[in-house]
């Protein structure tokens, strides 16, 4: 057998599903490469991620009063393309069960071309979102890459340039949010277990019936004509089972409680150590801003929420500490009940009340 045509997929039912070499493909034309960044400037932000990781780890662990497990925080410097394959190898582990479902109830082995739809359309989503990334850490990496931190290299380029920020203080203060991000799971171990069940649950439950699926959208329908409350959710919430609103509103409070506690810290942590943070603020403010199209897309696929999870969350941490102290916001991590629900993110004082601060 000639060597390119080999499946090194392994069985996987995932492969089988989608065809995740064009979805590389498409995500790589949508991304385009970014800014130009010389041989040079590229080892010098690799140093400088290098360095910055673990001294934001440790400023990170003092101010939040939280030890953590597992490896030290370090840095990859990556271009566009490879964080787009790291995400899309994610997805397609976070998938196999569905597609293990979905492939056995089809009598026929899956169309070609439907493999190639699916992938296309994978990877122009995070073709668009790698355009817009500046730093992730990956919750569903293997246990051995624990501690591993995504930057985007021409995408830190970009911002740097186009608002003359001092590129020290704005590695370091990104590296803050997502090293904040590493500590949280670090301090809670059972939590990326806990996230991971909810997100094989919601997978779980999809249903695959043509019939079932045609009642959920008539009963979207319906709740639209009476006025559902989304509360923010959008469209997409209206097409969702009882079950998976739960689990759906669950997973939402958790993301805006880790996303704003990143924010919180992210931005306290930099008085002291960051200069001219105010500026960067409003230079990411003025980077998200987008036109209505593009707006329209963001919407489309929940990028709008996550900002909204930033504020919503940071909102809920400065209420906290700033009523019970740090001590008490750090309970959040002992387990999963302490973790506020969507409405406490709102009101704070209720989970005060339920905690007993």
């Amino acid at each position: 057998m000639d060597a390119a045509q080999v499946d090194w997929s392994m069985g996987s039912a995932a492969a089988r599903l989608a065809d995740w070499d064009t979805a590389l493909q498409i995500g790589r034309k949508v991304s385009g490469p970014g800014v130009g960044v010389p041989a040079v400037e590229r080892a010098r932000m690799r140093e400088d991620f290098a360095e910055l990781v673990p001294r934001a780890e440790d400023l990170i662990k003092e101010f939040c009063a939280l030890e953590i497990t597992g490896f030290r925080s370090r840095a990859w410097v990556m271009a566009r393309s490879e964080w787009i394959r790291q995400n899309l190898s994610g997805v397609q582990r976070l998938l196999e069960p569905l597609a293990e479902r979905v492939l056995a109830e089809q009598k026929a082995p899956r169309a070609d071309y439907k493999r190639k739809a699916m992938g296309a359309q994978a990877g122009a989503l995070f073709g668009y979102v790698s355009r817009r990334v500046l730093g992730q850490y990956d919750i569903f990496l293997p246990p051995d890459d624990d501690g591993l931190l995504y930057f985007v290299g021409p995408n830190v380029a970009e911002v740097e340039r186009r608002f003359t920020l001092p590129m020290r203080d704005f590695r370091l203060w990104i590296a803050i949010h997502e090293v904040t991000h590493r500590v949280q799971f670090g301090a809670a171990p059972w939590l990326k277990g806990h996230l991971a069940g909810l997100v094989d649950t919601y997978l779980g439950s999809i249903s695959l019936d043509s019939r079932q699926l045609m009642e959920q959208l008539k009963r979207a329908a319906e709740e639209a004509r009476a006025g559902a409350d989304l509360r923010g959710m959008g469209g997409v919430f209206l097409l969702l089972t009882p079950d998976q609103r739960n689990m759906f509103v669950r997973m939402q409070g958790m993301m805006a409680l880790l996303e704003g506690h990143a924010s919180y810290v992210m931005n306290e942590v930099a008085r002291e150590h960051v200069a001219d943070v105010d500026r960067m603020r409003r230079a990411l403010a003025a980077r998200r801003r987008a036109n209505a199209a593009e707006r329209t897309l963001q919407r489309a696929i929940g990028f709008d929420q996550k900002i909204k999870q930033y504020d919503t969350g940071e909102r809920f941490v400065r209420a906290i500490v700033g009523r019970a102290g740090m001590d008490t916001l750090n309970q959040v991590w002992l387990a999963p009940e302490h973790l506020p629900s969507l409405e406490e993110i709102a009101e704070p004082e209720r989970w005060l009340a339920r905690i007993g601060g």
